[in-house]
């Protein structure tokens, strides 16, 4: 009872320290990009060093909306979820950021992140399938053995075209970095980016690589020195 008390008195107080950072301004920016928080990043890593990791408080916090669940992700102790936690957590996450840090931070270290990859890779909800496709991701680039790439390039040459923003953009990201990573199918996946223009006319700032998966490859090839 005691530390039920404890943990409510820490969520009030975490909440305000919260509603003290909010920035009117960056939740203007933040908004337009479909993520409802106004903390600066900064400020909000600064105030989860501080707390340290603390699971219970990090529990009690995703249930109080997208702020608190980013500064939740980062208190956590993602070993520590149960598979049907984390499969709850990612049909609830749905603004962008905190759907991004659920899955990096916590889904990709927790034990049951390759049952949950393939239960979600082609779940209905495209937000769902999209963290599917963002661990196969992950496993193309570290641990491919197993992983049918040219099923996977069949899919994406079927399916990427015509595919909901963000599951669009995650199947995207898995076709580079098959090119990048895998130089047998290296010609086949150019060549589906090229067909398939998704992303070719994204606005891309100087200096960084523009997300058209062509172009990706081709970048990212050429810094590896890999031919």
């Amino acid at each position: 009872m005691a530390e039920t008390a404890l943990t409510e008195t820490t969520v009030a107080e975490v909440m305000a320290e919260l509603a003290e950072l909010e920035d009117p301004r960056a939740r203007e920016v933040n908004e337009k990009h479909g993520d409802d928080h106004g903390v600066n990043l900064g400020k909000l890593r600064a105030l989860a060093k501080r707390l340290k990791t603390q699971q219970e408080l990090a529990r009690r916090l995703w249930e109080t909306g997208d702020t608190a669940r980013l500064l939740a992700i980062l208190i956590c102790r993602p070993k520590a979820f149960e598979r049907d936690e984390l499969d709850a957590m990612v049909r609830e996450a749905r603004a962008p950021k905190v759907h991004d840090w659920l899955v990096n931070y916590v889904v990709k270290k927790n034990p049951h992140s390759e049952e949950l990859r393939l239960a979600w890779f082609a779940d209905p909800d495209p937000v769902v399938a999209s963290a599917g496709w963002a661990l196969t991701t992950d496993r193309v680039a570290k641990k491919p053995q197993g992983l049918d790439l040219a099923g996977l390039l069949d899919v994406i040459e079927a399916e990427m075209k015509d595919a909901p923003d963000r599951l669009q953009w995650a199947m995207n990201h898995c076709l580079a970095q098959i090119g990048i990573e895998h130089a047998e199918h290296r010609t086949r996946a150019l060549d589906i980016g090229e067909r398939l223009e998704v992303l070719k006319d994204y606005p891309t700032s100087p200096g960084c690589t523009s997300p058209f998966a062509p172009a990706w490859i081709t970048e990212m090839v050429r810094r590896q020195g890999d031919t």
